[in-house]
């Protein structure tokens, strides 16, 4: 019987090429879609679930309590994880971890710059990073020992097993002695590095971190096998007390613990609780997959019914021949799963076709599972899934026609099923009614993103790192590269123009409340910083030469001056960490950070010879790539012993927003997409329509009905079902953007051409789509369609 089925099935695809075709092509499309989502999500789901510890590994997150707000963040003092191992008994391992840099390695003429980190001697018995030479006891418990990945060892000593011992010289003044060889990090690790220092060495030279009042470095803690997580976060709530002296009434700081692997999907902070991140984008993605999904099904139902009639005199004499509803419904189930099964190979081709351009996309390295038996395991569930769904419907409702009035040659649907159509193609149509004016959203607020004026100008600034000797020799450099064509200005700060992230409580100025306690952004920068970053005074002059006692004296922006309170500001006392001071200037606000976060309240220092930082370097348009030569040779001749490197500032700026570039390209591509699988629905119904109809089109050409009257007449139905879906998507649109959009504290307006516009494109993509069929119904001769009456 089976065989007979299949049998059948066969041929019905066969004989219905197109119809079959557009079908296959409609699911295989959805089916496509939602394996590449699939394996986006269990990419995203799988970062550091690969710990062997993973269960009992923790990040540690400080709250801080000031300003009337609470403020959550990974950043901690640099001596706390050991202090915490030393008095929390549940603790087994601690390690403080630094920030990841560029740094220069040297063996023999071979130079390069690397990116790395810092942590204490319980690092690697803590991750499950495999060391393929060396120990997880001594690879980082020397103050002169480094561990190095794979990659590393093989571009300086040609393998792990030769490198092992040998000595490596870092940033032109520390030879470090290579201690453990780790494998290369994988993809799916959230912690990024090339090479790891012991944390003694990241002390010595910044010793603002051993500080307790100080934070910037993150901490992790692995528990013992017996710890409750929830009383030892209860425990260290109030840990810095005993250390941080600093805090008061105005200010005060908590501890807490979020899991190791939540940190990567759960890194933003709402009132100093870890709540939401990439975890969003997770579920954006997976609702997404599930609309193409269902859009797919939708579609399979309309066509499957809109071919009803080609079939009904065939149910009617099986029917007739003894075949009862039950069995009709499983063949017809049966045809479905075939048929699904037909697109899943489609949909694994397209996959495999599509992956490296998805990989582009997303920044990901996604590979197919072929060997990943759950993976195939959940491939078959979404296959009897889809094909139960999508094939119910066409099963009930094939399998309910009348044997005697199928076989007289009149197949009269009732309302009720009509209406179920009609409601599938609104459904339908609404899902990509809402995926158009999410696209046209996430593309606005990318544009804006893009477009915005940040306060200074990102074009044509290049910034190189102050290192080696470049950091003595600042001075000649920049002399000299005044002197060079393409070059306009030249300045230094200790950060990058997009990433502020030094931050102080320590300001005090006349009238301050004693009970208040504002953080304030800080940068150190040389002179002429203002005038190479094209930023505008609201008040006061840039610091100057001319003024021997600027040293001493502050920039503030406009959000420090509306905090601190003054109303004739310059000239008026200011002190930061115990340093007196007077303000010169304000500078108006300008964007240092994403615009995520709001302008913070800005206070800029006068260091001209500080040892660390940045040179910022303003070309001339149209000269840059002449300027970047004349740089790197000047580069060259004052410090030889580093590679040369440099960073785009307006590059650097996209780069912080990433994610919703990303989004951006998946939305504009599920959204043709879910369009494209709408309109073969919609193409289904217009066909059914026109087969029910064919008579009655002949009655009234051969009455004198015109082609233009009988073509609105078989176009209005669609068009009003679109009006409705688009009349229920929009609502939900709008909020669900709305609410995505309050991520940003600067935001696109959600505008009522968006709209507009989505409706128009709907309305014309569905006219489009129907005109087809409506125009071959109408043409057809009405002697041909009444003959047989």
């Amino acid at each position: 019987m089976i065989k007979n089925y299949l049998k059948i099935a066969w041929r019905n695809l066969w004989r219905n090429k197109f119809f079959s075709t557009i079908n296959i092509l409609g699911l295989a499309l959805g089916m496509a879609c939602s394996i590449l989502i699939l394996l986006w999500v269990q990419d995203e789901l799988s970062v550091n679930a690969f710990h062997a510890n993973g269960s009992s590994l923790y990040q540690v997150i400080e709250r801080q309590y000031y300003d009337g707000k609470v403020v959550g963040q990974y950043s901690v003092p640099g001596v706390l994880a050991n202090e915490m191992k030393k008095v929390i008994p549940e603790i087994k391992y601690a390690t403080n971890y630094g920030f990841n840099n560029d740094n220069t390695f040297r063996v023999g003429n071979k130079i390069l710059k690397l990116n790395g980190n810092s942590a204490d001697s319980d690092f690697f018995k803590m991750f499950s990073y495999p060391l393929l030479e060396g120990t997880a006891k001594n690879a980082l418990n020397s103050p002169l020992g480094i561990a190095i990945s794979r990659k590393m060892a093989g571009d300086f000593f040609g393998g792990p097993h030769s490198a092992i011992g040998k000595i490596i010289r870092y940033n032109n003044k520390t030879n470090f002695t290579i201690t453990a060889v780790f494998e290369d990090l994988p993809e799916n690790s959230s912690l990024k590095f090339e090479y790891l220092i012991n944390w003694d060495s990241f002390l010595k030279d910044n010793g603002w971190a051993k500080q307790w009042g100080n934070n910037g470095p993150g901490a992790y803690i692995m528990l013992r096998a017996d710890a409750n997580p929830a009383l030892v976060d209860k425990k260290i709530s109030r840990f810095l007390d005993k250390y941080n002296k600093e805090q008061n009434k105005a200010f005060r700081e908590e501890l807490g613990l979020q899991k190791f692997s939540d940190a990567y999907l759960y890194s933003h902070f709402t009132n100093g609780k870890p709540d939401g991140g990439r975890i969003e984008y997770v579920h954006l993605f997976s609702i997404v997959a599930a609309f193409i999904i269902l859009i797919a099904c939708i579609n399979f139902m309309n066509l499957t019914t809109a071919r009803s009639v080609k079939r009904a005199k065939e149910i009617g004499v099986r029917k007739v021949v003894g075949a009862v509803r039950g069995v009709l419904i499983r063949q017809f189930m049966g045809e479905a799963i075939l048929l699904t099964f037909l697109a899943l190979i489609v949909s694994i081709v397209l996959v495999i076709m599509l992956l490296p351009i998805f990989n582009s996309l997303t920044q990901k390295q996604i590979s197919y599972p072929f060997g990943h038996i759950i993976f195939w395991q959940w491939l078959l569930g979404l296959t009897f899934i889809t094909g139960f769904i999508s094939g119910s419907y066409p099963a009930l409702f094939l399998s309910s026609f009348n044997p005697v009035t199928v076989l007289k040659g009149t197949v009269k649907l009732s309302t009720g099923s009509t209406l179920f159509r009609k409601v599938l193609v609104v459904v339908q149509f609404g899902l990509s009614v809402f995926l158009i004016i999410a696209t046209i959203i996430v593309s606005k607020q990318v544009n804006y993103i893009q477009t915005k004026d940040l306060g200074y100008d990102r074009e044509n600034l290049i910034y190189i790192s102050l290192e080696g000797d470049l950091t003595a020799k600042y001075k000649i450099f920049k002399d000299e590269a005044l002197k060079m064509p393409g070059i306009q200005q030249v300045t230094r700060m200790s950060m990058t123009p997009t990433n502020f992230g030094s931050t102080t409580g320590g300001v005090q100025w006349d009238g301050k409340d004693p009970n208040l306690n504002v953080e304030f952004t800080q940068v150190s920068v040389g002179y002429d910083f203002a005038s190479t970053l094209k930023l505008k005074m609201a008040d006061g002059r840039d610091y100057s030469r001319d003024y021997a006692t600027d040293t001493s004296n502050y920039l503030i922006n406009e959000a420090a001056l509306s905090r601190i309170g003054y109303k004739n500001p310059v000239g008026k006392p200011l002190t930061m960490w115990g340093k007196k001071g007077k303000i010169v200037g304000i500078l108006k606000d300008f964007h240092f950070n994403s615009l995520h976060d709001p302008i913070y309240p800005l206070i800029v220092r006068l260091r001209e010879n500080e040892d660390y930082g940045n040179i910022l370097i303003r070309t001339q348009p149209g000269q840059t790539k002449q300027a970047l030569a004349t740089i790197e040779k000047l580069c060259r001749d004052l410090n030889p012993n580093f590679t040369f490197t440099y960073a785009f500032s307006d590059a650097e700026y996209q780069k912080l927003y990433n994610d919703e570039q990303v989004v951006g390209k998946l939305s504009n591509i599920f959204a043709f997409i879910a369009i494209f699988i709408s309109c073969l629905g919609l193409l289904g119904l217009a066909m059914f329509t026109a087969e029910q109809r064919v008579k009655e089109i002949g009655i009234r050409k051969v009455l004198g009905a015109s082609a233009a009257s009988l073509f609105t007449l078989l176009s209005r139905e669609f068009l009003i079902l679109v009006v409705i879906a688009l009349l229920i998507a929009t609502p939900v649109a709008w909020y669900a953007m709305y609410k995505w959009l309050q991520a940003y504290t600067y935001r696109t307006s959600i505008e009522w051409w968006v709209f507009a516009l989505s409706g128009v494109m709907a309305i014309a993509i569905a006219l489009l789509t129907v005109s087809f069929q409506s125009a071959r119904a109408v043409l057809v001769n009405p002697v041909k369609s009444l003959r047989s009456e």
